[in-house]
């Protein structure tokens, strides 16, 4: 995405143009693996889609190039990742300061924030001086972040196309979203690469030393792959979030030179997922080449068409305060501004609800409300009009 205020740019998760330049852990293993008919398909309606409401977007703070957005067991603060590179709280509070640390480019600095389902630890992605990617771990106990360790870092050979999410899943493992590396048209053809953590989802936990990959990661144990990959295909996962009624996961993908996309794999899926790129963006063909069993997106939509350039996930609305809402799929476009619901059973009927400017990322309170976050400053919290 571009993101530029007053002239200058602030950050690039944007469509790239070709100009531009170990262990193991136990868990009880997931159902068994859909075909791939099955993995492109979506829940079904329970009942009729409400006729859809107005949204309002009430600003409750301002921070500095807010991005990622956390909650912890048990705290009723919401916790923001500020690209500049500190984590604070919605009332200012600042809990961790790696200003001093982050890279500063378009696309680097403190991208994505989660804490661990027990609330006693928090995890940062970030990027540090070289533009390298750190998962990095703190005890946390709700006033201090103390005993910091690496849990896992990444040689990036370009400065774009990070990724940065992170977000534990229903089965209590860490998710972590890396780009294909960067540059533009994937160089280095890391998306299909099973050998690199670039262009993938990554399941671990982060617990281990430094972590262990539990043993039903589709590809754990074997010979020239990562056995950390969960899914891969991708090109810059900036945002993706799972649905805390279904499990099921969605990703926000960044593409290339002319569609914007969204993934979907079912709770159901035991992972191993091949979301296409750089064979394909969208679903058109990118470049020559083949793969058995490529996963279609679920949603496409035009690059540059209305002033479009990087999709951002949201979430699938649980809350109780807008009831025409619930069981729809919010997601938006950072530099068109608009946010669009859509079934999650029926992503072909979406509509726009709501526009927020330079719009980097949603965030889900604790009670299944939604917020927006605006790289201007601004953090909104979605109600009904």
């Amino acid at each position: 995405m571009r993101l530029v205020v007053a002239g200058l740019v602030l950050m690039a998760l944007t469509a790239c143009t070709p100009e531009q330049p170990a262990g193991s852990a136990t868990r009880a293993p997931r159902s068994t693996a859909p075909s791939p008919a099955e993995r492109t398909s979506l829940p079904e309606p329970q009942q009729a889609t409400p006729e859809r409401g107005e949204l309002r977007f009430t600003k409750i703070a301002e921070l500095e190039r807010p991005v990622a957005f956390a909650v912890r067991k048990g705290d009723d603060r919401l916790y923001v990742a500020e690209q500049t590179g500190r984590l604070r709280t919605t009332d200012g509070k600042t809990v961790i300061d790696l200003s001093g640390e982050v890279s500063s480019g378009n696309e680097q600095g403190l991208l994505g924030v989660a804490f661990h389902p027990t609330g006693r630890w928090v995890y940062l992605d970030w990027t540090d001086a070289r533009g390298d990617t750190h998962i990095t771990e703190w005890a946390y106990d709700g006033e201090r972040a103390t005993g910091r360790r690496d849990v896992l870092k990444q040689d990036q050979p370009y400065a774009n196309h990070n990724g940065g999410q992170l977000a534990f899943g229903p089965d209590g493992y860490l998710y972590i979203a890396f780009g294909d590396g960067g540059s533009a048209g994937d160089p280095q053809r890391n998306g299909q690469s099973l050998r690199t953590l670039l262009g993938k989802i990554v399941r671990i936990d982060p617990r281990g030393d430094p972590y262990t990959i539990p043993r039903d990661n589709p590809f754990a144990g074997r010979r020239g792959a990562r056995g950390e990959i969960w899914a891969y295909g991708l090109r810059n996962p900036w945002r993706f979030s799972f649905d805390r009624a279904t499990g099921d996961l969605w990703i926000g993908d960044v593409g290339q030179d002319a569609w914007e996309e969204v993934d979907h794999q079912p709770a159901s899926s035991k992972g191993g997922e091949n979301y296409g790129w750089s064979l394909r963006e969208g679903r058109a063909r990118f470049r020559d080449g083949d793969a058995p069993d490529l996963v279609e997106p679920v949603i496409v939509y035009p690059l540059r068409e209305g002033g479009n350039c990087s999709v951002i996930a949201g979430y699938v609305y649980r809350g109780q305060k807008i009831p025409w809402l619930r069981g729809q799929f919010l997601y938006g476009d950072f530099c068109a501004g608009w946010v669009r619901a859509a079934p999650a059973g029926d992503v072909t009927d979406s509509a726009e609800v709501g526009k927020v400017d330079q719009l980097s990322s949603f965030g889900q309170g604790p009670d299944g409300e939604l917020y927006a976050l605006s790289l201007q400053g601004p953090i909104y919290r979605i109600e009904p009009a």
